[in-house]
């Protein structure tokens, strides 16, 4: 897929992640669920499982890893966008800026009604693996399926 960009890619740009869709398959992949390499090279799984407070600290866990992943890429720029009608959004919405102030990243995170339709309009990066957003984007980055890389993580095939 020509859009697909690779880590190196990022650096000095500006990246948009789909929050919740990157942390989600990140999560599952780093915790052995099953996670998927589609035919369209991006990384999917089948949990959607943000419905009790414990999944706050699970979502948090896995920002670590994505903007572990982020800072290494160096973008001038990163935007979390985190669906608002999620409980406790606002809370992760705090933890994840605080974790992008430890690693010196500089951008935002915003909670939205419209994530999808947000990611489907900017003129930057996107991370998602949400199909129906890649449609729309003219560049998109795989984190999950970066960090499935560089941690030697083979998915199943789809």
């Amino acid at each position: 897929m020509a859009k697909a960009l690779r880590l190196h890619a990022l650096r000095g740009s500006v990246v948009f992640v789909d929050g919740y869709n990157t942390s989600i398959t990140t999560h599952s992949l780093l915790a052995g669920y099953p996670v998927y390499l589609c035919d369209d090279g991006f990384l999917r799984d089948t949990r959607a499982f943000f419905r009790c407070n414990k999944e706050l600290q699970v979502a948090a866990g896995a920002f670590s890893e994505i903007l572990d992943l982020l800072a290494l890429a160096r973008p001038s720029r990163v935007e979390v966008l985190l669906d608002q009608q999620i409980s406790r959004s606002g809370e992760l919405g705090r933890e994840v800026r605080s974790m992008m102030a430890k690693r010196a990243l500089s951008g935002a995170v915003r909670c939205a009604r419209d994530v999808d339709h947000q990611l489907k309009v900017c003129d930057s990066i996107i991370a998602t693996s949400d199909g129906n957003v890649i449609d729309f984007a003219s560049s998109v980055i795989d984190l999950p399926g970066e960090i499935a890389r560089g941690l030697c993580i083979r998915p199943l095939l789809i």
